[in-house]
């Protein structure tokens, strides 16, 4: 029985990257022999141990042999005569295909240590064509290592697209690679690299449809919405917001979309189609509530923000009623980071600056001093209480207003 560290592990510490999760496969081993040694059994699909002291996952070595579509569609070989190599070969990509012996030597038997050096992903065996999820994992690699993607890979990515086994991809896992890669450093990558080999049109073709939209110059200097899409939410992630403001920053635009009527709701009101897609996007690949409540509140209002200087105090008022800023003040916060995210997202406007934030922080914060409850308990008629908490919070903004404009006029006179 041999023991060695496998995977991500290995390849970050090559990369010198902090080890954070810590995997290992077991040669030579029964799954008795885990239990007699006081492992715990956890695995459904095949069999996987936790240690008993580090509670780290042993697995034992295995082979897969496709037997359907989609990344279930495998049977699983686990046993005592199944080899380390054997078990590195059923991997998705070289540099994850090494491992470290008790004693720290590696194990390399497909290069991927080349690989790590030359920052490539290269596929380990024609075998990545048997699970879909290879793809994504594979964009969301690109997007944290920044890495190059071997021509020879993305023609097996590309075969995968035209084969349809992406479409078997279900949308708990198309979720999950999504939010993961929305998290690295350079989320578009991930898009980016999904997009080339046909994938992105197949699994988002609410984000594919973005590419190849003009918007106007003046504005955006990017000109294609896609772009400027990806800039928004590589600008997000730089900002280190989390998830769901960088998932708000991703759907901000699908209004803009040359969007095929079939990915439209049957009925899709008045508010255009940005809101709906938002909600049918998030509804197929199961975005959890808050990415996909705040993610339509930026769809919606993201252009109310942006002309926030020019709104009358009732207008605000409305903004903060429609985006529950006054109960939840913090979620209003994140809607203002986003924007904010879209105004910097621009080709040469990084760092422009976006006082509609700050204004709209200071409104809302005059807004929620309002004593509701104070008016309410002074209002004999009690049909007149929402309309005079409107009435003193309107108040409130338009006091805030004109101070805010003193201030500001005092600092140019000043500056």
């Amino acid at each position: 029985m041999k023991i060695y560290r496998v995977g991500g592990a290995v390849r970050d510490e090559m990369l010198g990257l902090p080890v954070k999760d810590v995997d290992w496969v077991v040669v030579g081993a029964t799954p008795d022999d885990m239990i007699a040694q006081g492992y715990k059994p956890v695995g459904k699909d095949f069999p996987v141990f936790l240690h008993p002291k580090t509670h780290e996952e042993y697995a034992l070595a295995r082979t897969e042999r496709k037997s359907g579509h989609g990344y279930k569609g495998f049977q699983v070989y686990a046993a005592p005569d199944v080899s380390l190599e054997e078990d590195l070969l059923r991997r998705d990509l070289t540099i994850n295909a090494m491992a470290q012996d008790e004693d720290g030597n590696i194990v390399d038997p497909f290069n991927g240590a080349a690989d790590v050096k030359a920052r490539v992903l290269r596929h380990v065996s024609d075998a990545f064509v048997e699970d879909p999820v290879r793809v994504l994992r594979l964009a969301r690699f690109a997007a944290r290592f920044n890495f190059e993607v071997a021509p020879e890979t993305m023609a097996l990515m590309r075969q995968m697209v035209s084969t349809g086994e992406v479409d078997h991809l279900v949308p708990e896992r198309v979720w999950q690679e999504v939010a993961k890669g929305l998290m690295e450093d350079t989320p578009s990558r991930m898009f980016n690299i999904l997009r080339e080999c046909g994938a992105l049109a197949r699994v988002m073709p609410e984000i594919d449809a973005l590419f190849g939209v003009p918007q106007p110059e003046k504005h955006h200097p990017e000109i294609d919405t896609g772009v400027h899409v990806m800039m928004v939410v590589d600008y997000a992630a730089s900002q280190q917001l989390p998830l769901p403001t960088r998932f708000a920053a991703l759907c901000h635009d699908l209004g803009k979309a040359r969007t095929p009527q079939e990915l439209l709701p049957a009925h899709h009101g008045h508010e255009g189609k940005g809101v709906p897609l938002v909600e049918k996007f998030c509804e197929r690949i199961r975005a959890p509530a808050e990415c996909r409540d705040l993610a339509i509140m930026v769809c919606r209002d993201h252009t109310n923000v942006h002309r926030a200087l020019e709104l009358r105090a009732a207008t605000v008022l409305e903004l903060f009623g429609r985006c529950d800023g006054l109960r939840k003040p913090d979620r209003f916060a994140a809607m203002l980071d986003a924007c904010t995210a879209d105004a910097r997202g621009r080709l040469g406007l990084e760092g422009t600056p976006y006082p509609q934030a700050e204004y709209l922080r200071a409104l809302l914060g005059a807004a929620r001093a309002v004593d509701a409850g104070a008016i309410a308990g002074a209002t004999e008629d009690k049909a007149q209480i929402p309309q005079r908490v409107a009435t003193a919070r309107t108040e409130a903004i338009t006091e805030a207003m004109r101070v805010l404009r003193e201030q500001e006029q005092f600092r140019r006179e000043n500056h």
